[in-house]
């Protein structure tokens, strides 16, 4: 037990005979011999060499520690992690190709959907365009016709008025000889008299 030289000094008891104690006298009443003056061991340089003897032992043991069993724990957490974020950014990678792909067939699909559009549009205009043609042409064939009968209905009332005129005229012209004259014309000479005035 580590005792200061001053405790020692005040602790040491005095026996019979008027002398202090030393060494191999013994505390009265307990007979423990008295304890002597000496050095904190750490600090004693006889203990160095089995200090360092235990201090490599320990720092060796220690070591192999870390490298047996720490280490591996260590490295194998750090592999995990590593393979987990190498997954990760596999996947990521391959969501952002399928969505390029999902948004490189909108794109395709919307492309495809106005082309379709304008397609339709078009045929539309185009159908459109024909109907009113047909229309058109069916209006000026009914007019065509229409104007063709009413042609014929002139040329026909006309003959027939033409017709009506000449006997009209010979029936004049007949009044009038018979008037003027006092007398009947035949009618040939009646007729030749009007065609020969219509020429």
């Amino acid at each position: 037990m580590f005792v200061t030289s001053a405790f020692a000094q005040e602790s040491a008891p005095t026996v019979e005979g008027g002398h202090t104690g030393t060494e191999g006298d013994t505390h009265s009443g307990t007979g423990v011999p008295a304890e002597t003056h000496g050095v904190f061991p750490p600090f004693d340089p006889a203990t160095f060499p089995s200090q360092l003897l235990w201090l490599a032992i320990t720092f060796g043991l220690f070591y192999l520690f870390l490298k047996k069993v720490v280490m591996p724990r260590v490295g194998g957490i750090i592999d995990v992690r590593n393979d987990r974020i190498t997954q990760d950014l596999d996947h990521a990678a391959r969501l952002k190709g399928e969505a390029d792909a999902a948004v490189a067939a909108y794109e395709q699909e919307l492309a495809e959907a106005k082309t379709k559009a304008n397609a339709i549009g078009q045929q539309a205009n185009d159908a459109a365009k024909a109907e009113a043609e047909a229309a058109r042409k069916k209006v000026e064939a009914a007019l065509d016709q229409k104007l063709g009968e009413a042609e014929a209905r002139i040329s026909t009332i006309k003959a027939n008025a033409m017709k009506e005129v000449g006997t009209i005229a010979e029936d004049t012209a007949s009044a009038i000889v018979e008037a003027l004259v006092g007398g009947k014309a035949s009618k040939a000479e009646i007729a030749a008299a009007v065609k020969s005035v219509a020429r």
